[in-house]
């Protein structure tokens, strides 16, 4: 089975190529697989989960207050699947990673409403049942027009549609009056009503739309882009001040991409007056990085550290393995963009003191890409840290969480497998929505 409903961009600004296998592509990115081949070459976690935390914390953050953590039962149920085929390590491995907690996407309108697990009010219902309710983690990821710089249509709600219900990037639809009709009506509208049944029940983090207002920083200059800002410019406002009234306790972080992408100066600085200018800094406990992405999470340089032009380059945090400081990204690893990030939120609004969230469901292997523009389901990812409120920065950094749930596909390869074989390696049916990024020389499927 293919993940369609979540697959994913990621848009690096580096200089790099993305260059494509130009060898047919076989899709083996089912959970099993790619859950198999990440605990192959990642970390390894505690068997019972605990959340580890520091001495000191910053105030309000939302995973040094609980001691309970979700962990969706559809996600140990597919984890199960590949642990009964593993053997070894790879199964110890995988074994130990049933209790670990990660954030549930909520990327179609049908995963709002019903009893099962598999939505908010499922998994709502489930948490606040327990005797000490656990901490739930939603990725709000439904806006009109969605990852409008990818190579395939993958948005759910479009401004315009084309007849076969996937979006018309290409067409301007003007103020996307339609679109975000629907995303108010049928997906923000809907879930802010749950969250308000469950506020002061269950502790919630919630984190918004991955990718749209990164894309609205650098991407405007494509024209699928610059036909989804109205949408993105005015839904993502909504989507806030509905979520924080509906539900005042839940902790919201915005996404912001990393550093990989945004951590070039004109991309951070455009990226700061995009929050200024929508003015949803009010409603946000800060940002989420990396999110569904690779890089490094690395240490924070002190001060006096020049990765650039020195002093200190040899220092551990001027570790690079994407080759972004010889193209002055200052942003090598997580913990240098967030810091850069911080800075530039503060000196642009001075009241608000932004906190992060570090995705590390599979940056646990720093050096495994040929190009580090390939995200889509790359071979010998490993998961990374445990979620954890032990930070490299915990004044800046509330948690490294498993966000992108490990093992989760980022979208098929060109050709989904033949259900007859039961190998899946036979070439089957075109895959419907496909991206060739996922057909990348990094990807899984594809020939190296």
């Amino acid at each position: 089975t293919t993940n369609l409903e979540h697959e994913r961009h990621k848009s690096p600004k580096n200089s790099h190529s993305t260059a494509e296998s130009t060898a047919p592509t076989i899709c083996t990115t089912m959970m099993s697989k790619v859950i198999v081949a990440m605990a192959l070459f990642g970390a390894t976690t505690e068997a019972a989960f605990k959340m580890g935390r520091p001495a000191v914390v910053a105030e309000g953050n939302p995973y040094a207050d609980v001691d309970a953590f979700y962990v969706n039962p559809s996600y140990k149920t597919e984890l199960q699947g590949s642990i009964d085929t593993a053997s070894g390590t790879v199964k110890a491995t995988l074994t130990s990673m049933l209790d670990v907690p990660s954030a549930y996407w909520i990327d179609v309108k049908s995963k709002i409403l019903g009893n099962g697990t598999s939505s908010v009010q499922g998994i709502l219902t489930d948490a606040a049942s327990k005797s000490t309710p656990p901490l739930v983690t939603l990725i709000v990821y439904d806006l009109p027009n969605r990852d409008c710089k990818a190579k395939a249509s993958n948005g759910e709600i479009c401004c315009i549609y084309n007849d076969d219900g996937t979006c018309d990037y290409d067409t301007d639809p003007g103020t996307c009056d339609n679109g975000l009709k629907e995303y108010y009506d049928d997906y923000i509208d809907p879930f802010a009503s749950i969250l308000a049944d469950f506020e002061g029940k269950v502790p919630i983090v919630l984190i918004i739309e991955p990718d749209s207002l990164a894309n609205m920083a650098t991407n405007m200059a494509d024209p699928h882009c610059s036909n989804s800002a109205s949408a993105y410019e005015t839904g993502i406002p909504y989507a806030t001040k509905a979520l924080k009234t509906a539900c005042p306790s839940c902790s919201l972080y915005m996404d912001a991409a990393h550093g990989g992408w945004l951590g070039w100066e004109d991309g951070y600085t455009s990226f700061v007056s995009l929050v200024k200018d929508l003015g949803i800094e009010t409603y946000l406990r800060g940002f989420a990085t990396n999110v569904a992405n690779y890089q490094t999470i690395g240490t924070q340089c002190s001060s006096d550290t020049d990765c650039i032009q020195g002093p200190n380059k040899d220092d551990p945090c001027c570790a690079d393995p994407c080759d972004l400081l010889s193209q002055y990204n200052r942003a090598n690893n997580e913990m240098n963009y967030v810091s850069i990030l911080k800075t530039a939120m503060t000196s642009l609004m001075p009241s608000f003191e932004p906190h992060f969230i570090i995705d590390s469901g599979r940056n646990g292997v720093a050096d495994m890409r040929n190009d580090c523009a390939n995200w889509c389901n790359a071979r010998g990812a490993g998961v990374g840290y445990i979620p954890t409120t032990e930070t490299n920065n915990p004044a800046n950094v509330d948690a490294y969480f498993w966000l992108k749930t490990p093992g989760e596909s980022d979208g098929c390869t060109q050709y989904i497998p033949d259900p007859s074989d039961p190998t899946g390696m036979t070439k089957g049916d075109a895959c419907p929505r496909y991206d060739s990024m996922c057909g990348s020389t990094d990807s899984l499927g594809s020939k190296s």
